[in-house]
C-alpha cells in the first residue's frame, strides 16, 4: 500500500504517541488515516487482532465506505505519525485512484479470507467438530445480499448467516 503514500496531500500529519486510541471502535468520524511511521494494533473488544507497522497502511477504510461506525479499534502501541483525511468521502471522489488502491487492498484482504475458511474446510471436512460450518459460512460469503448491519458484539451472529 505504498502507493497511498504518493496522494497524501491536502490533509494533516499528527504524532500519535503510544497509547493513544486513533480509531475507537463503535464510533463514527468519517476520517481515513495512512501509516507514515511507527506501529499501530487493531483490536476487536479487547483482543489484539492484527499490528500494523507497514507505512502506506490506511485505517478507517470500512467505516467510510460502508457509512458506518468504525469495526474497530486502532491504538498506537509505539509512537507513530500517521496521516489524517478527515472528509474521506470526498477524498475517493476526488482521488478514484486511491478508491482504486483501497478497492483492491479490501480484495485482497476477502481473497486471503476466503482461501483461510477454505482451507480450514478442506482440512475438518468430515471431522463432525463445528468447523465443519466453514462450508456454509463461505457460502454465505459468496451469496450475501446487500444489508444495512449494524455493529455488534462479537458473539451476536450475522442474520444472514
Amino acid at each position: 500500500m505504498r502507493a497511498v503514500l504518493d496522494y497524501c496531500t491536502g490533509g494533516t500529519e499528527r504524532q500519535v504517541a503510544v497509547g493513544t486510541h486513533l480509531v475507537t471502535e463503535g464510533g463514527a468520524s468519517g476520517h481515513l488515516y495512512v501509516l507514515m511511521s511507527g506501529k499501530l494494533e487493531v483490536l476487536k473488544g479487547e483482543m489484539v487482532v492484527a499490528t500494523i507497522a507497514e507505512p502506506g497502511a490506511v485505517l478507517g477504510e470500512m467505516s467510510v465506505l460502508l457509512g458506518l461506525p468504525h469495526t474497530a479499534t486502532v491504538r498506537a502501541c509505539s509512537d507513530a505519525v500517521v496521516y489524517e483525511f478527515e472528509d474521506a468521502a470526498s477524498l475517493f471522489k476526488r482521488e478514484p485512484e486511491v478508491a482504486l488502491l483501497i478497492a483492491r487492498m479490501l480484495a485482497q484482504r476477502l481473497n486471503a479470507a476466503n482461501t483461510y475458511l477454505a482451507d480450514l474446510k478442506r482440512q475438518y471436512a468430515g471431522h463432525g467438530t463445528h468447523l465443519a460450518m466453514v462450508g456454509e459460512v463461505l457460502q454465505s460469503m459468496i451469496n450475501l445480499p446487500p444489508l444495512e448491519v449494524s455493529p455488534g458484539s462479537d458473539r451476536q451472529s450475522d442474520p444472514r448467516m
